[in-house]
């Protein structure tokens, strides 16, 4: 019996739920999940696993990692960072144990990071202790959907272009 291939594009939420606005990554993968369930795209809850994801990176042609990203700006902002690796970012406090920029790290020595690999991310208010997100990150969640259904738009764009027909 011949293994089920990878969906090419992955969509990883990551975050803690229990930590206030660090679990916006898990609730953006829900709603994007919802929103745009597409046969190339695994959507994934990644929760607090840290480098325990590193295998769901393997075999992808793009990952999209959905995140609470700290980049100092007024909290709500909605971040999109085309290339991670290339800037110094960091997850909330690294609430969840590894944040996005370690783990892509992690992967890119390990020879498992596809050639695109982008954040999408809103500026944290609180990771305290508390479930739920604060009143400015619930009004970035339409935003960052926007910019997520406009980045998968384009990621399977490209992976159209490279599928011979």
């Amino acid at each position: 019996m011949m293994a089920k291939a990878r969906e090419p594009i992955l969509v990883l939420g990551i975050g803690n739920v229990l930590l206030e606005d660090d679990g916006v990554g898990i609730e953006l993968v829900s709603r994007a999940r919802v929103a745009g369930s597409h046969p190339r795209i695994a959507f994934v809850d990644g929760g607090t696993q840290g480098l325990a994801l590193l295998t769901l990176l393997e075999g992808r042609t793009a990952i999209l990692v959905l995140d609470a990203v700290r980049l100092e700006a007024t909290p709500g902002t909605v971040h999109h960072l085309p290339e991670p690796l290339t800037r110094s970012t960091s997850s909330a406090d690294s609430a969840h144990g590894i944040g996005a920029a370690e783990l892509l790290a992690a992967a890119s020595l390990l020879g498992d990071l596809p050639p695109r690999v982008e954040i999408v991310g809103i500026e944290p208010a609180s990771t305290r202790t508390g479930v739920g997100l604060s009143p400015a990150v619930r009004l970035g969640m339409a935003p960052a959907l926007e910019m997520v259904e406009r980045v998968l738009a384009s990621m399977l764009a490209d992976i159209a272009r490279e599928v011979p027909r």
